[in-house]
Formats: structure tokens, C-alpha cells, sequence
């Protein structure tokens, strides 16, 4: 049985009745852009994370990008990401014509580490931006004190960790700002691009609106040069449907992160959950010293995995230069040669995770870990019932 990384059918199949309906509203209504589906979601949203404004947009690296741009972050201004991160979060700093500063990650949690800001920081700094990577919150709290210290905006990539829990409080809220992505395999997934600015800034959220329509508020009057990111009508209308099941969605998801956690067998590096922190498992992301070898042992059979991410950003083509030579970040050079996502998902049925657990345990056995007693066979425990498909 073969076992994909991501399962895009079953969603639509489960929520198809209110899908469709969606859509005929949306075709009906004859408005197609900024009317009352993006209005209803952005109050929504907003209400689901805490905050008291949200403003949808293109995606969410339009969402980091705005927040940056309304917050006038710009030319000769640094701003603090993580080392460790998929690209957009720099891109989007570098759009807005600042400089990313990378700071390497707690090597347990993956995501940014407080306590290695502070030398980073310049005069020139304006912000910091932690990544809430993987669907596990950020340590928030001394990010908030240092920011408040030294007078910098805490911007939060929430692009992966939509119904996360920091101290209780979701992930969205937390900073001055939020940039949130619906891209298809997120936890709250669109049907295409889209995105979202969440705060409880109200002179913020009024000039991203004005941002992401051209610099307008009126038709064809134009305060400042702006762009065009609008969350559309359509993937508005879907949006609220898929909202309303998030977090069930997400107790699944944690249901199947238990079951690897208690199953996957040793000679793998498993995630680490501080006891401040409520994931919500948009990665399962291991690793091993010959991550290469497992991913293709189980490719072989049958399971898709994904690496998140192979090349650090300061590695990539887009930013590689002589201020970041190979070594400059060991941390996320050394996770980027040692991650690896095994499948994950809502609709990960019981006998698909079970069917993960023999292959890898297998995988592991063919290149070389050796287990005390038990063979590696397909027969495991039951999975917890809060899985798909499960009675």
C-alpha cells in the first residue's frame, strides 16, 4: 500500500456538501473581488485567532511583505529571521528593501532561539520576525521582552501554525503582527494562493487594506504607490467552510503525531515539544544522520516524504554570497542535511499510519540501525481512534 505525503482528495470528499455550496454562493453573488466573503472571513479569522483585525490578501509572503511595507521597514533598515526557515520569510524582507539578518535556531525546537538575538542586533534594526515553523509555536515571551527593550516590532510568520498554542494564546496574536498563508497544504488550506494579515493594530490593518488595493481606499484615487494582493471572493467563501472544521482537523493531526511519537522506533531523532507549546502538526519532521538513504528506503516503499527545507536560505541561489559562506549557520546547515517529513495530515487513515511506521522502522533496518528483540514487521497497535477512518 502505498502512503502519499499529502492527501488533497480527501478534504473535498469530507467537506464536499458545504464545498459546493460555497461555491454556487460565491457564482451567484456576482462579485468576484473584496466583497462580503473576504469581509465575513477576515471577521472570522480574526475571531479564531485572537485578533482584532485581519486583512486578507494575495498569499503569505504578500502578507510579511505588507506588514513590512505599512510599518515603513524599508531601504538601510535590518530586520532578525531565522537561519532556519523556507525562504519567504527573507524574501519578503528583502522586498521590502530591508536587509534579513539571519539568527540560528534552538536546535530542539527548530525555530529561532532568543537567547543568540541579541548579538545580531544593530542599530539599524526594526524588527524581528519568528517563524512558527513546522506548526510549533515559537518561544514568544522573550522575543516580546526583547523586542519591548530595544523598541523593534515582533512579526510573526504564521504561515504554518494556523490554531497553534503559545502559553494557551494562539499563534496569529501574539506579536504586532501576523502574515499567514492559505496555500493548498496548509493546516487551513485554500484552493490556490492566498493570505492574511492578522493584528490589533488599527492604524496597520488600515494601511495594509490600503496596500494590498493599489494604494486605494476610493475607486481610482490613489494615496501611495501600492500593490495588487487582494484575497479573492471565491477562495474567501471556501476558506469559511474549511474554518469551521480547523480544529478538528488539527486534533487529528495531533493524534497522528502521538501515534509516531509513541511508535517510530529508535535510531530516529523525533520532535521535541516544550510544555508551554500546543502544536499543530503542519510537518512531522524527523531526523537522521543518513536522512538521503532512509528517504529513498522509503520511497521504495511506497512512502512519500518531503524535506523541509534541503538548502538554507543562506545557501540558496537567491542569497549565497561571501557575507554567508557554507559554515556561517551550522545549526540549519546541519538540520537542512538531517531533516525529513513523514506523511502527515487530518485524513491519514489508521492502516496508512501503521503501514508508515512498519516501512520506516524497515527503512531503518536496511541501512544498518539494529533493534533489541523485535523484527520489523507490519503488525503494530491499533492507532488512536481520533484518526481517519477509525471507529
Amino acid at each position: 500500500m502505498k502512503v502519499p505525503f499529502l492527501d488533497f482528495v480527501g478534504p473535498y470528499e469530507e467537506l464536499k456538501p458545504e464545498l459546493d455550496e460555497a461555491w454556487s454562493r460565491f457564482m451567484r453573488s456576482a462579485w468576484y473581488i473584496l466583497g462580503r466573503e473576504v469581509e465575513a472571513f477576515e471577521e472570522e479569522y480574526a475571531a479564531y485567532c485572537g485578533a482584532r483585525y485581519c486583512v486578507g490578501v494575495g498569499n503569505g509572503l504578500e502578507a510579511l511583505h505588507l506588514i513590512l511595507r505599512a510599518y515603513g521597514i524599508g531601504a538601510g533598515d535590518e530586520v532578525i529571521v531565522p537561519s532556519n526557515t523556507y525562504i519567504a520569510t527573507w524574501l519578503a524582507v528583502s522586498y521590502a528593501g530591508a536587509t534579513p539578518v539571519p539568527v540560528e535556531p534552538d536546535s530542539r525546537t527548530f525555530n529561532l532561539d532568543p537567547s543568540r538575538i541579541e548579538a545580531a542586533l544593530t542599530p539599524r534594526t526594526k524588527a524581528l520576525m519568528p517563524v512558527h515553523l513546522y506548526g510549533q509555536p515559537a518561544d514568544m515571551d522573550p522575543l516580546l521582552e526583547l523586542a519591548r527593550r530595544h523598541g523593534l516590532k515582533v512579526i510573526e510568520d504564521n504561515a504554518q501554525a494556523q490554531g497553534a498554542r503559545y502559553k494557551g494564546r494562539r499563534t496569529g496574536a501574539l506579536g504586532d503582527a501576523a502574515g499567514n498563508s492559505f496555500y493548498p497544504g496548509k493546516n487551513l488550506g485554500a484552493y490556490g494562493d492566498a493570505g492574511a494579515v492578522t493584528t490589533n493594530d488599527a492604524e496597520l490593518a488600515d494601511r495594509v487594506r490600503t496596500l494590498r488595493n493599489y494604494g486605494s481606499k476610493k475607486k481610482y484615487y490613489n494615496e501611495c504607490k501600492g500593490y495588487n494582493s487582494r484575497l479573492d471572493e471565491l477562495q474567501a467563501a471556501l476558506l469559511r467552510v474549511k474554518l469551521r472544521h480547523l480544529d478538528a482537523w488539527n486534533q487529528r493531526r495531533a493524534a497522528v503525531a502521538a501515534r509516531y511519537q509513541a511508535a517510530l522506533p529508535a535510531g530516529l531523532t523525533l520532535p521535541w515539544v516544550p510544555e508551554w507549546a500546543e502544536p499543530v502538526w503542519h510537518l512531522y519532521v524527523v531526523r537522521h544522520p543518513q536522512r538521503d538513504r532512509l528517504q529513498q528506503s522509503l520511497t521504495d516503499r511506497g512512502i512519500g516524504t518531503l524535506i523541509h527545507y534541503p538548502v538554507p536560505p543562506h545557501l540558496s541561489g537567491a542569497y549565497a554570497g561571501p557575507q554567508w559562506p557554507r559554515g556561517a549557520f551550522p545549526v540549519a546547515e546541519q538540520l537542512a542535511d538531517t531533516v525529513l517529513s513523514l506523511p502527515m495530515g487530518p485524513h491519514l487513515r489508521e492502516e496508512q499510519v501503521e503501514q508508515v511506521l512498519c516501512a520506516t522502522r524497515q527503512a531503518l533496518e536496511e541501512i544498518g540501525v539494529k533493534f533489541c528483540g523485535q523484527s520489523a514487521s507490519c503488525q503494530g497497535a491499533p492507532a488512536a481512534s481520533a484518526l481517519a477512518g477509525s471507529s
